[in-house]
């Protein structure tokens, strides 16, 4: 388990979104959170205290927890030297990107004289078996998007909230380093063999009571041509009996492809529908997640109005205004 509380390290991000993993750890843990750290050109702000190393270590910090993503998911050698001085100064660091922090000597070689710990959360910990598709007790819900970064982790875990004040049974599983940042448990999927990604998701969501929800953390999708992968072993390894579309209504195009248009919500539920079928043919679409950030007020229940009235699922951004709706839909 990770020290807390936590210094989030922003680097040099170059935009609100490359800074998600903290930014779903400040919105969903606030209370491990005592400041960030950004370097010169970070275009991302949690609105939490600014703070030096050596100030986030006075006010209590004990582990830095690298908070952001570049394309690619690797440590900017522009870090090393803030990352070993927090080393060198006690705290814990905390990463979940494709290259390691234990990979790195001079980190290595710092936390060792420090006495402090590195985790690398995108490490897989166990030995996943070949998905074998067979129908397990309890029931599963996933989030699917219209692209990437969409909110499909804060869909999730607002039903997850939303069904435990109900007194109803669910589980939130993490499939990336934010989810299990703040879970503290669940599997790296994209880190994963793809011979034993869907299998990984079978060992998560195991057999369960009838009654039972696992709330499934969507990634990537099924429309992305980088990361398409992963969302499909989700599908398959998931068995879903219920799905959530997810999208961002202010994009305008796939996630760092320019060339490739974001594909229309009714083009999601048929492709997803046609695809979870394969693993349960009863599966069904509950109802649609808009992440509404960007959007006023005003906008945002016009866009959501908008949306419900076109597709005709009941619609709602779960984090701005409560997942309520979409819980309603796996009580029948």
């Amino acid at each position: 388990m990770l020290k807390t509380p936590y210094l989030l390290f922003l680097g040099d991000a170059a935009d609100q979104l490359a800074a998600k993993v903290a930014q779903g750890i400040k919105d969903w843990r606030p209370e491990f959170c005592v400041g960030q750290l950004r370097l010169p050109g970070c275009k991302a702000d949690l609105g939490l205290p600014e703070m030096t190393v050596e100030e986030a270590r006075a006010a209590g910090a004990q582990t830095m927890v690298v908070g952001a993503a570049n394309r690619g998911g690797v440590i900017s050698s522009s870090w090393l030297s803030t990352l070993t001085a927090a080393a060198e100064a006690g705290m814990d660091i905390a990463a979940g990107l494709h290259n390691r922090l234990t990979a790195l000597p001079h980190l290595v070689q710092a936390a060792e004289r420090a006495g402090t710990t590195l985790f690398d959360v995108r490490v897989p910990q166990h030995d996943y078996p070949i998905a074998d598709g067979r129908k397990r007790s309890g029931r599963r819900c996933l989030a699917v998007g219209t692209d990437c970064s969409v909110g499909k982790m804060y869909t999730a875990l607002a039903m997850e909230r939303e069904m435990r004040t109900r007194g109803m049974k669910a589980t939130f599983r993490a499939t990336g380093q934010t989810g299990i940042l703040i879970t503290g448990s669940g599997i790296p999927l994209d880190a994963v063999v793809a011979d034993f990604m869907a299998g990984a998701v079978e060992w998560l969501t195991p057999d369960n009571e009838a009654g039972h929800w696992d709330l499934i953390e969507g990634q990537g999708s099924l429309f992305h041509p980088s990361f398409s992968g992963v969302t499909m072993a989700l599908v398959h390894g998931g068995q879903p009996d219920a799905l959530v579309l997810c999208h961002e209504p202010t994009r305008t195009h796939m996630r760092g492809l320019p060339h490739y248009k974001l594909p229309s919500l009714e083009a999601l539920q048929e492709l997803a529908l046609e695809t979870a079928r394969i693993v349960n043919p009863d599966v069904r679409v509950a109802g649609i997640s808009v992440n509404t950030a960007a959007l006023s007020d005003t906008e945002a229940e016009t866009c959501l109005r908008e949306i419900e009235d076109r597709v005709g699922l009941p619609t709602t951004d779960p984090f701005r205004h409560g997942a309520g709706r979409l819980v309603d839909t796996l009580e029948v």
